[in-house]
This record gives structure tokens, C-alpha cells and sequence, in this order.
């Protein structure tokens, strides 16, 4: 009788289990942008090191071999990714990249600049990322997505079998795991660091191996939904809500291993 985390059967592989039986879980890369540079008009993102920190706890506990970037360019974020990509990860699970940085409606930033976010993730396609073709690749986004802000609303209470033929398409098996929803500020406290990635670190540690991914992330939105709110001395930016954007291509259900 297999444990529900488990992605093999006596049968054999679970067809809708992504396989976790690889020597590594694989790369964790953190690039962690603070300081940008004054042409930006960006200011420092205090508090972020505390999400890199706990990203980078959270994430090796996991088994991943994890690897931080402080303070990159957007020249230096492509080279970065684009080189993490022709690395071999045939004897990978799976891949993670958490981005912590400025961010507006489709763009990230570079300390130096922003740049679409597809032109970051597109190196880990199918097409050109060979050996995590049909493997969870996670991206993780702790960033701005406009400026918009969410004032929240009352509620009121009542108390495929091992054949390496089929194609797959190049978008598939990506997570794009944003903080706030697409338009909307997303908020990060200097001491405690981002409302989201205490969160997503938080619910991880709990639920690992035990809970699918997408079920671990429903959590996380809640958490952030009803958990927070912000408190600010600005005019307007009091009593804040936001809600975590979870956008998924898996095909498969995610079960980290048990810690």
C-alpha cells in the first residue's frame, strides 16, 4: 500500500504523479535584488534578505541544492538563467527559481532596469531546456505586478507509462507562483519580510509530503487573504488586502518528499 506522497506504485510509475525518484530534487536558484541602481528611481527593497534567507532554509530543507544571486542586472538575471539552463539536469526531479525584486504588469527588475518576464523563463522551455522536459519547473515571484491596491470587501460568516516518445509542449510543466494578483501592489514588510514568501515558506515546511503542491498553494493564498493587512502612516495605504496569483502548466500532481 503506498504512502499518497509516493509517485510509484507496485504497477509502477503513477501517471499523474510527477517521479521523485532522482539522486537530487534538483536547483533552487534565489536572485534577491535589494539595491537598484538611482537611474531606476527604485527604492531598496529592505526586508527582502529576510525572504531570501528563509527561501534559501525552506528550499534546502527540501533537498534542493540551492543557490543565492544578490543584486543583479537584468544582463547579469539572463546570463544567470540562461547558464543554469544548459546545465544537466538529467538526474534532477525538478527546478525552482524564486525572484525577489521590483516588478510592474509583465515585467521584473533588474537592479539596472526591468525586462518581460517571459525572457527570463524562456531558456527553461522545452524546446531548449532538454533534460527538464516533462520535470516541474517552479517559478516563484515575489514582486510588484502594478500599482493598483486591493481595499478587500466584508464577508459575513454563519458560525503516461514510460514511453519517451509522446510530445510534450514546450509550456507545459511550468508553476508560476506570483505574489499578488496580475495589476496589484504587493506588499513586504522591512523587519518580516514579504507578506508572500512567509507564506509560501511557512505552508512548504508544514505541508510537504503531504500535501500536493496546488493544494500547499491554495493555503498560501489564504494565508495571505486573511493573514495580513497593511498598516502604513501614507494616506490610502492603510488596511490593504492582497491575494497571491498561482498560474499552473503542470500536468501532474507535486508531492515534495517528506522532510
Amino acid at each position: 500500500d503506498s504512502a499518497p506522497f509516493s509517485s510509484s506504485t507496485a504497477a509502477g510509475p503513477d501517471p499523474y504523479c510527477y517521479r521523485m525518484d532522482y539522486p537530487s530534487m534538483g536547483i533552487c536558484l534565489i536572485i534577491n535584488n535589494k539595491n537598484f541602481h538611482s537611474s531606476t528611481g527604485m527604492n531598496a527593497r529592505n526586508g527582502t534578505d529576510i525572504d531570501a534567507a528563509y527561501a534559501m532554509k525552506t528550499f534546502s530543507s527540501l533537498g534542493y541544492n540551492v543557490k543565492v544571486e544578490n543584486d543583479r542586472t537584468v544582463a547579469q538575471m539572463k546570463e544567470l538563467l540562461s547558464r543554469v539552463s544548459k546545465q544537466d539536469h538529467s538526474g534532477s526531479a525538478s527546478f525552482v527559481c524564486v525572484l525577489l525584486s521590483h516588478g510592474d504588469e509583465g515585467v521584473i527588475y533588474g537592479i539596472d532596469g526591468c525586462e518581460r518576464f517571459e525572457n527570463l523563463t524562456q531558456y527553461f522551455k522545452g524546446d531548449r531546456c532538454r533534460s527538464l522536459v516533462g520535470k516541474p519547473k517552479l517559478f516563484f515571484i515575489q514582486a510588484c505586478r502594478g500599482s493598483a491596491l486591493d481595499g478587500g470587501s466584508w464577508i459575513e460568516t454563519d458560525s503516461v507509462d514510460g514511453q519517451t516518445s509522446e510530445r510534450i509542449p514546450v509550456e507545459a510543466d511550468f508553476l508560476y507562483a506570483y505574489s499578488t494578483a496580475p495589476g496589484y501592489y504587493s506588499w513586504r514588510n522591512t523587519s518580516n519580510g514579504s507578506w508572500f514568501m512567509q507564506s509560501l515558506c511557512e505552508m512548504l515546511l508544514r505541508y510537504s509530503g503531504e500535501l500536493e503542491l496546488m493544494q500547499i498553494m491554495t493555503r498560501v493564498n489564504r494565508k495571505v487573504a486573511l493573514h495580513f493587512e497593511s498598516s502604513s502612516s501614507l494616506p490610502g495605504f492603510s488596511s490593504k488586502k492582497q491575494i497571491p496569483c498561482i498560474v499552473s502548466m503542470l500536468t501532474k500532481d507535486f508531492y515534495f518528499p517528506k522532510k
